[in-house]
């Protein structure tokens, strides 16, 4: 996958790229949320100079950004990217999750996953790989996983969702027979 990263923190920053890279995932970063979204936005007119206008467009398959970053904090550079681009995944990073951030993310009206600082690489890998299969599979069943508007669902919130809708297709297979 191709991960943007937006964290101030080198040491953090080296964490991450470390791990993802070593499970071959590509890895641009920046240290503000001004970078981040000049990054963001460079790649996506990159995609969309070279993709059928009527796709949904992605330029990357995550971003993580880390709530209190310099110049732009995580939130705007969220609420910007999602304008431009709805069915961006979005990962929201913090050491702290008050309840005025988990407000404000209900206000974006759109999936904002929430990692709170700090978490394990197993962690990490988890929300990332996992995450993105069952969004994948979701998106097969004809869910429109930003119709969630801002749900903070959980790895087996989601892994219900999907088995539900699996049982509901098997049903319908049964009765066309």
């Amino acid at each position: 996958m191709k991960i943007l990263i937006a964290e101030d923190t080198k040491d953090i920053v080296l964490s991450y790229t470390t791990i993802l890279e070593d499970r071959n995932h590509q890895i641009i970063a920046a240290d503000n949320g001004e970078d981040c979204l000049c990054i963001y936005h460079e790649e996506l007119q990159k995609v969309r100079s070279e993709a059928d206008a009527s796709k949904h467009i992605r330029p990357f398959d995550i971003v993580i950004a880390d709530y209190k970053l310099p110049k732009i904090n995580g939130l705007q550079v969220a609420r910007e990217i999602l304008a431009v681009s709805p069915r961006q995944r979005v990962i929201l990073a913090s050491a702290h999750f008050e309840d005025e951030l988990i407000d404000c993310v209900y206000e974006l009206e759109r999936i904002v996953e929430l990692l709170r600082k700090p978490f394990t690489k197993e962690v990490l890998i988890e929300t990332i790989e996992e995450y993105k299969e069952i969004y994948d599979e979701l998106e097969k069943f004809g869910m429109d996983v930003i119709a969630f508007k801002g749900a903070e669902l959980r790895y087996d919130q989601l892994v219900y969702i999907l088995e539900v809708l699996r049982q509901v297709k098997k049903k319908q297979q049964m009765k066309a027979r």
